[in-house]
């Protein structure tokens, strides 16, 4: 009789996920040196091993991959991160730190890759590419060609990350994105190019958008555009708010299966403490009808082939041994969880996890250069366009205009939606005195205030806001995407001065307020917008904050999401950036008070 073959990790008696016949297949599964070396019907009898775990009829699977998100939407730190994904059967992700980037630049994206180093999870890295995403906004930081050089150094770099100024492409042959991908379709013709393809890019649009090298999306999807995306090869990314069941239908009906793959993109600390993460997308795939094997296919094999990412994604030898245990498929209740053919989560022992502070450098601790604000910098001053002749002033938008007459006057309005994080411009008329906006006392309507907190130009921006949003009181934030300016909204300027304040003694964070009374505040002392909190403590204070806004009247899936997406202006319709408005469809900067 031959002698057995010595390896690390004997697993026998699973049910083994096989991503190449998209079946499970009853066998055993040895482990050496960190990667599979066989997958078969053979067992102790051929290999002596360090370490075996009896199966006893359980699923295995790959580890899952999270191609696209962003761990700052997470608000945690990446070892944080790390801990949360690792007990939710994710072992490799590929993260988009474009937030940090906004705040330092290539610093915080080397910081951000730093600080994955020593992570439990595979933390993989897309180069943020529209840093600044417009030229309608002040930031702390930008990505520069340049910058994507030193970064593509870094093994640890997979990709070119989300292309989110369409506009630009499709119109300015020489704006800075089609620079950027003209640069790395040139010297780098291999590498991933991620996009932001807004569904209204379809046909000849969205055939010139992947022509320029763009061939993936991961926004709000629906089933004709999506259906245009798949016939032209493009690769889908399915997000949560994509998983209704008209979309749903075609993933599980059509054979498209090696066209799409789930993704988180943007998890909330409290949705992610009490529904988990990529897992949670599994779950909700299988409820809506989806069979166990194709929502595991397009949490692993697919979005390993999409990232070229050929060494993981299968339990086949030679692969990293990065899987998990189920007891319950169909639940998709997880048991343990292993790295490299080493147990990195076991659901029977103890899982917290130790605070760990100073994990940036630190000036990333002192990046709101602002000084308090007075009820004075919430007065809006308005003045009309000028007609060339009377005395002129400064509107919010920083244009010379005429001084107003006393009375009603028409204004541009952001009208927030519950469902969505876009939003709609809307024209209500306002009263104006003495130059001055009358916004406490218009009926239905908030204020929205932006301020440039870099100490690059001291810019502030105002605008009007309705619908889903807030109905009385203040909250302010530093976490608003992607400037990170500071972000106020209100209904009285005494409550907005309080939370304003407040996050800038934090160093940036959230701050809910009501008559007086701060609610509920979330510190976000790293570049603004991170904790190095637990997981496990910050979880249940995002919970508590997302409470606060709703008792002021936020009706929204995800307040959180929303109020931090007022500020991007790469998001439809009418947004507010340190610059002013912005019509996002145009573009442009327009006047709170429109043209009669």
């Amino acid at each position: 009789m031959s002698e057995r073959i010595k390896i690390d990790l004997l697993i026998t008696d699973v049910h083994i996920f096989n991503v190449y016949m998209k079946q499970f297949i009853a066998g055993n599964v040895a482990v050496l040196d960190g990667r599979f070396l066989y997958v078969g019907a053979r067992g102790e009898e051929t290999f002596a091993a360090q370490e075996v775990v009896a199966g006893n009829g359980r699923h295995l699977i790959p580890g899952l991959i999270d191609i696209h998100l962003h761990i700052e939407s997470s608000m945690i730190t990446p070892a944080t991160f790390s801990h949360g994904i690792i007990q939710n059967g994710v072992t490799t992700v590929v993260s988009e730190p474009h937030e940090m980037a906004n705040v330092f630049g290539l610093e915080g994206v080397q910081e951000m890759i730093r600080a994955s180093e020593e992570c439990a999870a595979d933390i993989l890295y897309a180069i943020p590419s529209s840093v600044p995403a417009t030229p309608l906004e002040t930031t702390g930081g930008s990505i520069e060609i340049a910058d994507i050089d030193k970064l593509l150094q870094d093994e640890r770099v997979v990709c070119l990350g989300e292309i989110m100024n369409s506009v630009d492409v499709l119109r300015d042959p020489d704006c800075k994105t089609n620079q950027i991908l003209t640069h790395v379709r040139t010297h780098y013709p291999h590498l991933v190019i991620e996009g932001h393809t807004p569904k209204k890019l379809v046909d000849l649009e969205l055939a010139r958008f992947m022509f320029a090298g763009v061939d993936s999306d991961h926004t709000e999807q629906e089933v004709d555009s999506m259906l245009d995306r798949m016939r032209n090869g493009m690769f889908v990314e399915i997000q949560e708010k994509a998983m209704r069941p008209d979309i749903m239908r075609i993933l599980i009906e059509e054979d498209v299966a090696d066209l799409f793959c789930f993704v988180t993109d943007d998890v909330m600390a409290d949705s992610f403490v009490q529904d988990g993460h990529l897992n949670h997308l599994v779950r909700k795939a299988i409820a809506m009808g989806m069979s166990p094997e194709r929502a595991i296919y397009c949490t692993t094999y697919t979005p390993a082939q999409r990232m070229r990412l050929h060494d993981r994604g299968t339990v086949a030898p030679n692969k990293l041994a990065d899987f998990v245990l189920l007891s319950d498929l169909n639940t998709f209740q997880i048991d343990a969880v292993y790295k490299r053919g080493c147990c990195v989560y076991d659901a029977n022992q103890p899982n917290k996890q130790k605070r760990v502070e100073g994990q940036f450098p630190t000036h990333f601790y002192q990046s709101v250069q602002l000084s308090p604000l007075l009820e004075d910098d919430f007065t809006v001053v308005v003045a009309g366009a000028s007609g060339g002749d009377g005395d002129v002033a400064d509107d919010v938008s920083g244009v010379q205009a005429k001084h107003l007459s006393n009375g009603v006057h028409k204004c541009r309005v952001m009208e927030v939606s519950n469902g969505t994080t876009t939003t709609k411009e809307l024209h209500r008329e306002v009263e104006v005195q003495d130059s001055v906006l009358q916004w406490e006392w218009a009926e239905g309507l908030g204020l929205v205030a932006t301020f440039e907190r870099y100490g690059r130009n001291g810019n502030r921006a105002y605008g009007l806001i309705t619908g889903s949003t807030i109905k009385r009181g203040a909250i302010a934030t530093t976490y608003s995407h992607d400037n990170h300016n500071l972000l106020v909204v209100g209904h009285n300027a005494a409550d907005m001065v309080l939370a304003a304040n407040t996050v800038i003694a934090d160093q940036g964070g959230f701050c809910v307020v009501a008559d007086g009374h701060v609610l509920a505040h979330v510190p976000l002392p790293v570049g603004g917008i991170l904790s190095e909190e637990p997981l496990e403590t910050f979880g249940p204070a995002v919970k508590r904050l997302r409470e606060a806004m709703e008792s002021l009247g936020y009706e929204h899936y995800n307040p959180i999401m929303s109020i931090s997406t007022h500020s991007l202006p790469v998001s439809p319709a009418l947004k507010l950036t340190d610059l002013g408005l912005i019509d996002v469809h145009a573009g442009t900067i327009v006047p709170l008070l429109v043209e009669s």
